[in-house]
């Protein structure tokens, strides 16, 4: 994998899938490797997607300070990325908990994004907050399920407060828009890329939503926000929010998809991207 150098010299690693215009990829997790996202449902077929690994993950070296992993810190190795891949402007793509990331970066680095794509957004960056009633409506789209009873039981413990290692596993069918062998397969793999050291730093002190709201309702580049129709970590009406923040976002609920939309349903998937992304950015 290519490598440079971040701001304090620590080494962050990055993987190119496809060929055309560079599309750079923050994974969530947080502080997950870019492995899960694969090539986001054959994405790679129409643009160069740059998979950077934070740092501490994959193949980017693990930092001598931990403080670095804080996402308002992690913000100068998206811009150490820019730098050393010679782009004026990025088109920049981000997962779930990386979403945040990338409304920070937006924030600082305005005139540096071309186009912003946030996929099943975390919106805890402009302070969003995801209440338990809106989990309860969205988990009972599935009632029809087999596996329902169990997690929504599960589920109800975690609302409470009550939740233990145990029902957060139970939970995961929720995150899927089919629970197949595929998706348990995705999602059993999920543990060994992330930093959990670097997990628990990642939202620590890190965000000012007040002062980001305001920053992203200025913001002049186009934005895509993407929510899976059953997606129980980002609901579609908190993702709607997300959505309301910036002065030129389109929001769009991919039916029938969870967390990982590309995984549910690839060619809708890389349709609505394709389409947003347009031409590359300069």
């Amino acid at each position: 994998m290519p490598t440079f150098a971040a701001y304090d010299g620590t080494e962050l690693a990055y993987e190119v899938l496809g060929d055309g215009p560079p599309l750079v990829c923050l994974p969530g997790g947080p502080m997950q490797d870019c492995a899960y996202l694969g090539e986001l449902g054959g994405l790679s077929a129409h643009r160069a997607l740059v998979m950077a690994d934070p740092r501490g993950t994959g193949g980017s070296a693990v930092p001598e300070d931990p403080g670095t992993y804080r996402c308002d810190r992690l913000v100068d190795d998206v811009e150490a990325l820019r730098a050393h891949l010679g782009r004026d402007r990025l088109d920049l793509l981000a997962h779930s908990a990386g979403t945040n990331l990338a409304m920070l970066y937006a924030e600082r680095h305005p005139d540096r994004v071309e186009r912003l794509a946030l996929i099943t957004p975390s919106p805890y960056a402009v302070g969003i907050d995801i209440t338990g009633e809106v989990r309860r409506e969205t988990a009972l789209l599935r009632a029809g399920e087999p596996w329902f009873p169990e997690a929504f039981a599960a589920l109800e413990r975690i609302v409470a407060g009550d939740g233990d290692t145990a029902a957060f596993l139970a939970i995961a069918p929720f995150w899927y828009g089919r629970w197949d062998e595929s998706a348990r397969a995705h999602r059993a793999a999920e543990d060994a890329h992330r930093n959990q050291e670097a997990a628990g730093r990642f939202g620590d002190g890190a965000f000012t939503p007040d002062v980001t709201r305001a920053a992203l309702g200025r913001l002049a580049c186009p934005v895509l926000v993407l929510a899976g129709e059953v997606d129980l970590n980002s609901p579609p009406p908190a993702v709607a929010a997300l959505a309301a923040v910036f002065p030129r976002a389109e929001l769009v609920v991919q039916a029938g998809a969870g967390h990982f939309p590309w995984l549910d349903d690839a060619e809708r998937f890389t349709r609505t991207i394709g389409a947003f992304l347009g031409r590359p950015a300069g």
